[in-house]
């Protein structure tokens, strides 16, 4: 995201010619990483609170910065930056709060935060409500590694697109680009209360995309790929990244219809994580709360077979969800939401904590115009004993899912329905596409009749190996 022209962090010039005179503009880097302006903001916000009668406060801002490119049949479609400092005051008036923002970051502190202590005061009592509790807040910002200090200029971005793009067309099958994509950005946070926490951080991204389509005529298919990473040098390449595409939409070529039928199903690492998102929602404590989770009297119980785990880790190492702290300045640390098959804990924000009698976990997210809220940060099912071969080895007639369709979620009876494409499994093996066709079954038996592979990848912010769950009802024709 920065102009190739611009000064390294790490203070050796670049190697690079500088950016062409028409090629949008940057911020310097040295402005992009100063959060002193937002600190001071936050600060002065906190302290026109307390002085306009609120008896708790805090104040988050955050800053986004980002650039984006797409591609499609070798012209640019679209070429957007954006950039913005949004502020957000929360106040307390004894158990009522409220929540005001502005994306101004010379507003008047003052006025601001009278208008959101009238606010306060009229709005109703919430027995839960207040600060994180200061023996849960971080002392200490570990060095998570989430900055890349060299971020690609428009040219780079565009020639990332480019090579994606041109690697799926040369993909033997495929008729036409459904278009490629690149992005940077860095965005960062900054955290003040009234009860003494101030914190901030910085993190960057960057992102290529494909999207392919083979065939002709009513018998087209399309697919994707795409990498998303904190460092660029982690990205995977536009080459890969566009010839993966092109061979998974080829792939899915005249695909076939099946019969109703119930039969194992094994999920690809790449749709995997959509059940472990499933058990995020279900575990998340504002759910458990409202009793609108069906897992809402299960902690402590064994959901999966032993040696399942199911961990959250906010301090992974350029993870694309890490934090030193959480929305309320609460230390993160590693956490284990199944053990052993066991569920073990909630993801719980302070609020959510006080409602159900125990303790935040530190996963307490927020926007600068809402309250916080639970939520996970990089989760995974770890990995099991076997390959995604042996695991299907012995499977007579299956389903292999590559794509999933729609939502298809009851939470408060974990009843699960969705679409899905892939292909047909006989005798252990990929036999034929398929599409059109719907899985179903409860989340609860799904959990206990889960198998993990041994290929888990750390590609997105929830991720698993590809598992086999048996005993699914696959609707077809």
């Amino acid at each position: 995201m920065l102009d190739e022209s611009l000064p390294r962090l790490d203070g050796k010039p670049r190697q690079q010619p500088p950016t062409p005179a028409n090629e949008p503009s940057f911020v310097a880097m040295s402005s992009l990483l100063d959060q002193s302006a937002l600190t001071d903001l936050a600060e002065r916000l906190v302290a026109a609170a307390r002085r306009a009668g609120a008896d708790a406060a805090d104040a988050l801002a955050l800053r986004s910065v980002s650039l984006a490119v797409e591609v499609r049949e070798a012209a640019i479609e679209e070429s957007e930056r954006s950039e913005g400092d949004d502020v957000g005051l929360r106040v307390f008036v004894g158990r009522r709060q409220a929540v005001v923002s502005t994306n101004d970051i010379k507003a008047d502190a003052a006025e601001l935060a009278q208008r959101a202590v009238a606010m306060a005061r009229a709005a109703p009592d919430d027995p839960f409500a207040g600060l994180a509790d200061p023996d849960r807040l971080a002392h200490d910002f570990p060095d998570l590694d989430l900055l890349d200090p060299n971020l690609p200029s428009v040219a780079e971005l565009e020639d990332r697109a480019h090579r994606a793009e041109g690697a799926a067309l040369a993909v033997r099958g495929v008729t036409t680009s459904g278009g490629a994509s690149a992005s940077a950005g860095i965005g960062g946070m900054v955290l003040v209360t009234s009860h003494g926490f101030r914190g901030a951080y910085l993190g960057s991204g960057q992102s290529v995309a494909m999207t392919a389509i083979a065939g002709e005529g009513t018998a087209m298919e399309r697919d994707y790929d795409y990498s998303s990473t904190v460092h660029g040098a982690d990205l995977q390449s536009p080459e890969e990244v566009g010839r993966t595409a092109g061979e998974r939409a080829v792939e899915r070529l005249n695909p076939r219809k099946v019969k109703s039928k119930r039969v194992p199903v094994v999920f690809d690492r790449r749709v995997a994580g959509s059940l472990v998102g499933h058990l995020a929602s279900a575990v998340n404590g504002t759910a458990v709360a409202r009793k609108t989770s069906f897992l809402k009297d299960r902690l402590g119980e064994r959901l999966f077979r032993p040696g399942i785990h199911v961990l959250d880790d906010p301090r992974r190492l350029r993870g694309l969800r890490s934090r030193p702290f959480d929305a309320e300045g609460v230390a993160t640390k590693r956490l284990a939401v199944v053990e052993d098959g066991v569920l073990a804990s909630w993801l719980l924000d302070s609020a959510t904590a006080r409602e159900l009698g125990s303790a935040t976990t530190g996963h307490a997210q927020r926007g600068v115009s809402s309250a916080p809220s639970p939520g996970p940060s990089n989760l995974h099912l770890a990995a099991g004993g076997d390959t995604p071969e042996a695991l299907m080895a012995d499977i007579a007639e299956g389903f292999y899912v590559t794509d999933l369709i729609g939502v298809g979620v009851n939470y408060v009876t974990g009843d699960y329905s969705r679409g899905a494409s892939g292909f047909w499994i006989e005798n252990g093996k990929h036999s034929y596409p398929v599409s059109e066709v719907t899985i179903a079954g409860n989340l609860i038996d799904m959990f206990q009749a889960l198998f993990p592979a041994n290929d888990l990848e750390f590609r997105f912010a929830t991720n698993a190996p590809t598992v086999r769950v048996e005993g699914l009802t696959v609707g077809g024709r």
